[in-house]
């Protein structure tokens, strides 16, 4: 029986290679993993203070479930496009393959660094978020350490280089490691589920203000609006979810399995959010005494108040804290082969040196070295100003955003006829998919430009936009100097189910 599975095993794989040449690349990494090793840990509770601002539970839970049924709008029109060309090399290659001949170039170019820039931003704020976690949960139980940023930018570095050791030799282990954070995960929510509901040290409440209770005053804003400022973390929550893409090459029958990935993400984040967010709700504490809190971390406090002791708020963080190692492992995993992905075509200042694969590591070991020294790099503007830091969320949030809407968007103006035959097609629904998909992209732009609190100071003012801005200009630089004579973007070939060619028909059937 083993070997009969291990030999569809080779067919499957060959005809992924086979593909894979089809679509203009040859065969680098290993394909060890399956659909439950991509499917992406989301975290809830980084953001937590926004959504309580924002409005509070009623915001927290239906906020959840509203952007939690966009995004799968989304996740299904990327898994569409991601059906008919399951590469690594994810947006910038489809907006590549689906734009008109005249523009295929630019806008690969402009897709590919919008996505990039995403990549590495988001990868730098779950990290960062680790960090901060870290220092929240050593708050427990030293609630007077005053943290200056230096502390926290070491202890951010540290963990950045801790995800990239287990990303570089660990690459063997990674579906190990993604089961066990699946396991980690569910457990983590059933415990919490369970403590919260059992203890529930402030008091519980009624199932009006679990679900219903609304309160628009605290962010400053006009009390309807608020409630759209409380939608920032789940949105931020979700935008890795395209990210799936960067794994194609190292998934067998990605044209099936990375769609799937991203679909089933979305629907597992769902349910599994609600178990975890619904107890926290019924035993919520005192929301102003929370946003209290000098880390701006306040679900540690929130956990002590409702187990009524330091060591249970610790013991209950500690999962999270977990679940968030597992998923900066994911992302910076991700983040790396997007970028070995963008040298390979020759995008990057010195791509012939990042497109390289450690044939030992069965790793592209110099582009995971050049994300993650990007991320160490930018995070010493912590130094000098934590607002202008903080932005890199959102930047990453509004990058990856654009980065996806653009293939998106290209497909549904042309008719998406160049998608019909893909494995993963929606038909109808699909279109539909497409058109929330691209309108809720281009609302959370605007959101995520703006403060999250009013009035603005200093330290709160959100230079999310100008840091966009600055990337973007660096990349317009680059193409200047060397893009505009030297890029002619990914392959041009033919697409996996397209009426223009045939792909491994032979190894799908023997499959």
């Amino acid at each position: 029986m083993s070997e009969k599975n291990d030999s569809k095993s080779q067919i499957v794989n060959r005809k992924a290679a086979d593909d894979l040449k089809a679509l203009g690349y040859t065969q680098e990494l290993s394909r060890n993993r399956g659909l439950f090793h991509i499917l992406f840990t989301f975290g809830l509770s980084a953001p937590f203070s926004t959504s309580l601002v924002g409005g509070g539970p009623a915001t927290i839970i239906w906020g959840y479930v509203v952007i939690s049924l966009v995004v799968l709008c989304l996740a299904i029109s990327l898994g569409e496009i991601s059906s008919r060309s399951p590469t690594s090399a994810g947006p910038y290659y489809w907006a590549h393959q689906l734009a008109p001949p005249k523009y295929k170039i630019l806008m690969s170019w402009v897709t590919g660094w919008i996505s990039l820039t995403g990549n590495w931003t988001i990868a730098l704020s779950v990290n960062f978020g680790v960090a901060l976690f870290i220092v929240a949960a050593a708050g427990i139980y030293h609630p007077d350490w005053e943290v200056v940023p230096y502390q926290v930018l070491l202890i951010f570095w540290a963990v950045t280089l801790f995800t990239m050791s287990v990303c570089m030799f660990g690459n063997t282990y990674l579906p190990m490691i993604d089961t066990i954070c699946a396991w980690w995960t569910g457990a983590s929510i059933f415990i919490i589920l369970i403590a919260l509901s059992a203890k529930a040290g402030q008091g519980r409440h009624s199932a009006g203000f679990a679900l219903g209770h609304y309160d628009g005053t605290l962010s400053g804003w006009p009390e309807g609006f608020s409630f759209f400022i409380g939608l920032l973390p789940p949105a931020y929550t979700y935008a890795a979810i395209g990210m799936i893409a960067s794994m194609a090459e190292e998934v067998e029958e990605p044209e099936l399995q990375v769609p799937r990935a991203m679909v089933y993400s979305v629907v597992v984040a769902l349910v599994s959010g609600l178990v975890f967010l619904l107890p926290i709700m019924f035993t919520l504490p005192d929301i102003p005494t929370l946003l209290a809190v000098p880390s701006g971390q306040p679900v540690p406090l929130m956990f002590e108040l409702i187990m009524g002791s330091p060591g249970g708020g610790f013991g209950l963080f500690f999962l999270l804290i977990g679940i968030a190692v597992f998923c900066a492992i994911s992302i910076s995993t991700a983040a790396s082969r997007a970028t070995w992905a963008f040298a390979r075509d020759n995008a990057i200042p010195g791509s012939k040196y990042w497109a390289r694969v450690h044939k030992g590591l069965d790793v592209p070991v110099n582009a995971l070295l050049l994300s993650t020294i990007i991320q160490m790099l930018l995070g010493l503007i912590y130094l000098g100003s934590t607002a202008g830091f903080n932005a890199f969320s959102g930047v990453g949030t509004i990058c990856l955003g654009v980065s996806y809407v653009l293939p998106v968007g290209i497909s549904l103006w042309q008719g998406r006829r160049e998608i019909s035959t893909a494995r993963y097609y929606w038909g109808t629904f699909g279109a539909v998919a497409n058109i929330v998909a691209i309108a809720w992209v281009l609302f959370f732009i605007v959101l995520f430009c703006m403060p999250a609190a009013l009035p603005v100071r200093t330290n709160t003012m959100n230079y999310a936009s100008v840091v966009f801005t600055g990337f973007m200009v660096l990349s317009a630089g680059w193409y200047i100097i060397h893009g505009r004579k030297h890029y002619t973007g990914p392959p041009n070939t033919v697409a996996i189910g397209s009426n223009e060619g045939k792909l491994s028909q032979e190894g799908a059937a023997a499959a």
